[in-house]
């Protein structure tokens, strides 16, 4: 028997209006069978909506079947006396982690479980500080959660779980927020748990890469069980993927692009090693050269503008000027977020802003539209200073919009067209023109009109940031902030966010500054990126030169897209090519200029 039983599994929601009146039934979980091998990895996969993280919540006991049953290491979880057992042997990382963090202190906050346990306090201490060192957050262990970002807050999450030392552990999008530093060394310690304690460990997870190194991927879709094998397997077969509005690894993509293209290269390509090595054979040695001498223009001095030279006309732009910003500034507490930045930002652009967990882009976002205001230095929105005490700010946050992390964060009202409302009747807008101004920007953003007089609560992730993206769009913004607007999103759901924003940005001709972990989505939209570390802009420059400097952008945490490194492998292997592409499309098109010479 396997650790955890899945047999005729079936949950339903009860659908209701806005007075909690019954309107109908979602079956979230249809008929769900499977098995999971102790002390196995296992992902599981699937849109939004596709029934993953409900059924993540019934191995915990967190939901009850409606029918069928589901056994916990043998334990029904619907016995009210097996739940104590079932809690300690299953633990849960949730995707969003405040959910589950509740001291006032990281330290306190990652003992909580095993202190609830029994453990002695002695040994508490011990799992604390070994949990904490796992996820790279020790040096944080005396702060406060409310102080630490949003990724720093998933570590602690992790740590919290591990700390307990359950037979397996539920992660629920556990590194949605990290860097890419931080992703690595998540999956590196649920490997190391996995190999060494035989921790079972079940995966949800939209970041394919994070997959290949499971012994089983399930998949699902409309709450049941639509395919299931291992990794190889089930990334050999693209386009049932894509119809499940599933992705692939860069690796496998790539080799499957180019297959379509007439390459003869195997499915389900999984790794950089295997997809270089596939390339050398398919080759036939006609590109290999013995290894071309490595191109390293990493350093051209035209490629950055330095801090603080401001060009352009600086009347349209918006400006920040030395400006610093330290969190409980005099106490124990301090953290020093921002240090002297001084940033252009012209009208236009589209700009990604990327940096290590806790470098401090929210705080510097936040001074964008002066919800946060600098210790020291200015802020400059068309030549006018926002930091001045006369300075309307709220002016200035109906034309520089900020959406955050977590769009519920900033949804509160009865139904989504109040809330696209909301802003522009705050601004001076009558009735008629606030809702004229709600309804083109749900238009704008694709919103189905079914969905405008619904909950903004009830709505999945991806309509949710659709939701609070045209809230700022109706206050008619000439800047468009969004902070992490993907997280969490299946990768349809993505694409279709970060097209829309992109549309906006063609069309409406607004300025977009899109702060992201994800560097392959950074180089897919964005022609300029700014890079932060330790609360200072350590590079500014277009998106090729930015991700020639790999080894420095590794050094901080971050890294550049998966095809620049498989590119770099192959220019390495002696195939005459740019090694500094950074999407798909362009890496597809290089190596078939190759062949095709």
């Amino acid at each position: 028997m396997g650790i955890v039983e899945a047999k005729d599994l079936v949950f339903e929601y009860i659908k209701r209006d806005e007075e909690g009146n019954a309107e109908g039934v979602i079956r979230a979980l249809d008929g769900v069978n499977l098995s999971i091998k102790k002390g196995s990895i296992i992902a599981i996969l699937g849109g939004n909506g596709s029934g993953k993280s409900t059924f993540a919540k019934h191995i915990n006991a967190i939901l009850y079947p409606g029918e069928g049953n589901i056994l916990v290491d043998g334990k029904d979880t619907r016995k009210p006396e097996n739940l104590w057992n079932i809690r300690q042997e299953a633990g849960m990382v949730f995707q969003n982690p405040d959910n589950q963090i509740i001291g006032n202190v990281v330290e306190e906050d990652v003992g909580f479980g095993p202190e609830n346990m029994g453990v002695p306090t002695k040994e508490i201490w011990e799992r604390v500080n070994e949990a904490l060192k796992a996820v790279g957050m020790y040096s944080y262990r005396k702060h406060s959660p409310n102080k630490l970002s949003g990724g720093q807050k998933q570590r602690v999450a992790i740590a919290g779980v591990m700390a307990m030392h359950p037979k397996c552990i539920i992660m629920d999008e556990p590194t949605a927020m990290l860097d890419p530093k931080g992703r690595r060394e998540v999956i590196r310690q649920m490997r190391a748990l996995n190999d060494v304690e035989r921790i079972t460990v079940i995966l949800i997870t939209h970041y394919m890469e994070e997959t290949i190194y499971a012994d089983q991927i399930f998949v699902m879709d409309k709450g049941k069980i639509a395919m299931q094998g291992s990794p190889k397997e089930i990334f050999s077969r693209v386009d049932e993927l894509r119809k499940l509005r599933l992705d692939v690894p860069q690796c496998t993509i790539l080799a499957h692009e180019l297959n379509q293209a007439g390459f003869g290269l195997p499915r389900g390509i999984l790794t950089r090693e295997e997809f270089i090595q596939e390339m050398v054979k398919y080759s036939g040695g006609r590109f290999y050269r013995g290894g071309l001498e490595n191109v390293d223009d990493s350093r051209d001095p035209h490629s950055f503008t330095s801090p603080g030279h401001m060009t352009g006309d600086l009347k349209e732009s918006l400006i920040l000027d030395h400006v610093s910003y330290t969190y409980e500034k005099g106490t124990s507490g301090e953290i020093r977020a921002l240090n002297d930045i001084s940033l252009q930002i012209g009208k236009g652009e589209f700009i990604g802003l990327i940096g290590h967990t806790g470098s401090g882009k929210s705080t510097l976002v936040q001074h964008l539209n002066g919800l946060l205001k600098p210790v020291s230095g200015h802020v400059y929105f068309k030549g006018e200073d926002i930091t001045a005490k006369k300075y309307d700010r709220r002016i200035l946050r109906s034309k520089v919009g900020l959406v955050f992390q977590y769009p519920e964060h900033q949804l509160f009202e009865e139904t989504v067209f109040k809330d696209v409302c909301f802003g522009p009747k705050n601004t001076g807008k009558s009735d008629k023109e606030a809702e004229l101004a709600a309804f083109e920007a749900l238009r704008a953003v694709q919103l189905p009109e079914e969905y405008y007089y619904s909950s903004p609560f009830e709505l999945s992730g991806g309509q949710k940031r659709r939701a609070a993206i045209a809230g700022v769009l109706a206050m008619k913004p000439e800047i468009l902030v969004l902070d992490e607007p993907t997280a969490g999103l299946d990768p349809r759901g993505r694409d279709e966010i970060l097209d829309l924003i992109s549309d906006l940005h063609k069309k409406q001709g607004i300025t977009i500054i899109l702060v992201s972990h994800s560097m392959e989505d950074v180089a897919n939209y964005v022609s300029r990126i700014l890079v932060m570390d330790k609360g200072r802009i350590i590079m500014d420059g277009d998106t090729r030169h930015v991700f020639m400097r790999f080894k420095e952008l590794e050094e901080i945490g971050l890294s550049a897209p998966l095809v620049t490194y498989l590119m770099r492998d192959l220019r390495d292997r002696g195939f005459d090519i740019d090694p500094y592409v950074t999407t798909i499309d362009a890496a597809k098109k290089e190596i078939l200029r190759l062949f095709d010479n």
